[in-house]
C-alpha cells in the first residue's frame, strides 16, 4: 500500500478558545496507482486531510505510513516525502512565484539537486504533459489566465516526478472546454507514469467520468468508500451531507420513474446515452410497443 492512515485525528487551535475539531479517528488505505475523488461539504475536514498525507500537518493521535514506513517516525525525511507526495493547491497563485513560468516549474526539480539539464528536461516534460504551449513559459505566472496558472502550478509538482499526485479542485472556475482538457491531461499523466492521483473536487460530474474510487468526507470522519456507482446511488444520503449526485443520475431516475428501463448507479453522460438508446432499441422506453418508432 502506498499510504495508510490509521486512526487519524487532528484539531486546530488546541486548548484555545478556537479550538476546533477537524478529523475524528480517520484509517483509510489508498494503493499505488489508484484514481481517487475525495468529495465532502465545505469544511468537512477533506482539505485538512490532504495536507496530512504530506506532511503539512501533523495528526494528534494516530499513524500515517508512506510505502510502509511511519511519517511520524523520529528522523523521517519530510522533505523527501512531500517530492514523491506532491500536493496542487486549490488557487494556484499559492504557489507561483518565480519571475517566469519556466522558472516556477524547475523550481521543485532544482531544490532535489538535479544537474541543470536534468532540471531543465523535467520542466519541460512537465509543461507538455499539461498541455501549456510553449508560447507561455517565457512569462510571468501572473499574466495567464486562471485556467494556464492551474496547468502551471501542475506542471510544477508534476517536474519532481512524485508517486502520488494530490489535487485540490483543479477544474474550479473553468469553462467546460478547460476542465474536460484539464483532466485528459490528468488520465494521459495517469497512464504514463501509473501514478497515483486523489481529486478533491465539489464537481461531481468530474469525479464520476474520473475517479475509479469515491471517498465521502463528512464532519471529519468518512462517510462512504466505494466506487462511483456505489456512491452516487446513495444520493439521498448525500443531500442530507449538502453533496449530491451527476445531474444526469437523477435525470436517469425520473426517466426510470416514466417507465423506461435503465440500470441502477447512472453516473455518467455516455453511460447515459448508451442506456438509453439500448432501452429503445429493446422497446423497454415505450413499454415494450416499438409501434411507429423505426
Amino acid at each position: 500500500m502506498s499510504i495508510s492512515l490509521r486512526d487519524i485525528s487532528f484539531t486546530y487551535a488546541t486548548g484555545t478558545a478556537y479550538e476546533m475539531p477537524a478529523l475524528s479517528h480517520i484509517s483509510l488505505e489508498i494503493p499505488d496507482g489508484q484514481l481517487i475523488g475525495l468529495i465532502g461539504h465545505t469544511g468537512s475536514g477533506k482539505s485538512t486531510l490532504i495536507q496530512h498525507l504530506n506532511g503539512l500537518l501533523k495528526a494528534d493521535s494516530g499513524i500515517i505510513e508512506y510505502n510502509g514506513r511511519n511519517i511520524y517516525e523520529s528522523g523521517y525525511p519530510m522533505t523527501a516525502l512531500r517530492s514523491k507526495v506532491g500536493l496542487v493547491f486549490q488557487y494556484p497563485e499559492h504557489q507561483l512565484f518565480e519571475m517566469t513560468v519556466e522558472k516556477d516549474v524547475e523550481f521543485g526539480p532544482a531544490n532535489q539537486g538535479l544537474q541543470p539539464v536534468e532540471v531543465r528536461d523535467r520542466a519541460v516534460s512537465a509543461l507538455k504533459q499539461v498541455g501549456l504551449k510553449e508560447k507561455y513559459w517565457n512569462k510571468s505566472p501572473f499574466e495567464l489566465s486562471g485556467g494556464q496558472k492551474r496547468r502551471a502550478a501542475i506542471a510544477g509538482v508534476l517536474a519532481m516526478e512524485p508517486e502520488v499526485l494530490i489535487l485540490d479542485e483543479p477544474t474550479a472556475g473553468l469553462d467546460p472546454k478547460g476542465k474536460t482538457s484539464i483532466l485528459h491531461h490528468l488520465r494521459e499523466i495517469h497512464e504514463e507514469r501509473g501514478i497515483t492521483i486523489i481529486l478533491v473536487s465539489h464537481c461531481m460530474e468530474d469525479v464520476a467520468a474520473f475517479c475509479e474510487r469515491v471517498i465521502v468526507i463528512n464532519d471529519g470522519t468518512v462517510a462512504m468508500d466505494g466506487t462511483p456507482k456505489e456512491v452516487f446511488r446513495r444520493h439521498a444520503e448525500l443531500e442530507k451531507m449538502g453533496l449530491s449526485a451527476p445531474e444526469v443520475t437523477y435525470v436517469c431516475e425520473d426517466l426510470k420513474k416514466a417507465g423506461i428501463a435503465l440500470p441502477d448507479g447512472i453516473t455518467t453522460v455516455e453511460e447515459a446515452r448508451d442506456a438509453i438508446l439500448a432501452a429503445y432499441r429493446s422497446g423497454s422506453a415505450s413499454g415494450g410497443n416499438t409501434e411507429g418508432t423505426e
